[in-house]
């Protein structure tokens, strides 16, 4: 090839490169400042929405540090063991979550649950992960006002199992449970067919969910669930997690059931009320 050919062969490859390269920055961006719409899914209400379940229920308006007011629900029974601090996933709110209630009111808990910011009638909106943390570890310490830490289980499914994950690292809760957890974002965004395309710019996102990273700090008791069929959060990510386990922890791999049927098998309710009476003092 000629030195001329050479030139322009390369005068070409700019040409092609260049617009391709505007585009993938484009796309960067774009993805950059919308990432909080693909990762969550929240339903909002209105501020005067009444909640309507068929047990007593608290609700409480919780301000932060910041003056956004969270908003959450209690739900409390006579002679409770001591409460559940329940974290859910990235989309409803607790219109829906707060129907779960009677599952663990029945085992003898109480059970606290709250909406992020954005969610529900929860006011403010997210812009990172350590803002998540931030809230969470809030409302826990609110919570240890009315309960001791020795009575307190964090529960968390999906993007709550990540934040329950983080917060038990942080603190020394009684036990821990995770539903449906993936091993950190970087990696379920590499296995969910919706989120793959967005894996090149995962250096880009503000939220890393390192769930391994918390898992390795917890201290308690740790009894993971998923279902193998999972569609959301595929099962390995929690195969993935066990080399992480301590003595104490366990996973309990429930056959056929997906991302959002955990709850309906027999087999959760069995193996979580067996796991709430072998750690009991």
């Amino acid at each position: 090839m000629t030195g001329y050919m050479k030139k322009i062969m390369t005068s070409f490859l700019l040409f092609m490169a260049v617009p391709l390269l505007i585009i993938y920055l484009l796309i960067g961006i774009v993805f950059y400042f919308n990432q909080e719409k693909l990762f969550f899914k929240p339903i909002k209400l209105a501020k005067n929405y009444t909640f309507k379940f068929n047990q007593d229920f608290e609700e409480i308006k919780s301000a932060t540090k910041d003056g956004t007011i969270l908003n959450s629900l209690l739900f409390k029974i006579k002679n409770s063991k001591g409460v559940i601090f329940y974290l859910h996933g990235n989309g409803n709110s607790l219109e829906k979550f707060g129907k779960l209630a009677p599952i663990y009111t029945n085992l003898g808990y109480d059970i606290f649950m709250t909406d992020y910011r954005g969610y529900g009638k929860s006011e403010g909106a997210l812009s990172d992960e350590h803002q998540l943390f931030e809230d969470n570890q809030f409302l826990y310490n609110e919570l240890k006002k009315s309960y001791k830490e020795e009575d307190i289980i964090i529960i968390g499914y999906s993007l709550g199992s990540s934040l329950a994950a983080k917060l038990a690292s942080e603190n020394t809760p009684k036990l821990l449970v995770l539903k449906a957890p993936f091993y950190n974002f970087k990696d379920v965004a590499n296995h969910t067919t919706k989120l793959t395309k967005l894996y090149p710019f995962h250096y880009l996102s503000k939220y890393h969910f390192k769930t391994n990273e918390f898992i390795k700090l917890c201290k308690m008791p740790l009894l993971i669930f998923h279902g193998t069929e999972d569609e959301v959060v595929y099962y390995g990510s929690s195969i993935k997690l066990q080399k992480y386990f301590k003595p104490t922890d366990r996973l309990v791999s429930i056959e056929g059931e997906k991302h959002r049927t955990i709850i309906d098998n027999p087999l959760y309710i069995k193996e979580l009320e067996r796991f709430l009476l072998n750690n009991e003092l």
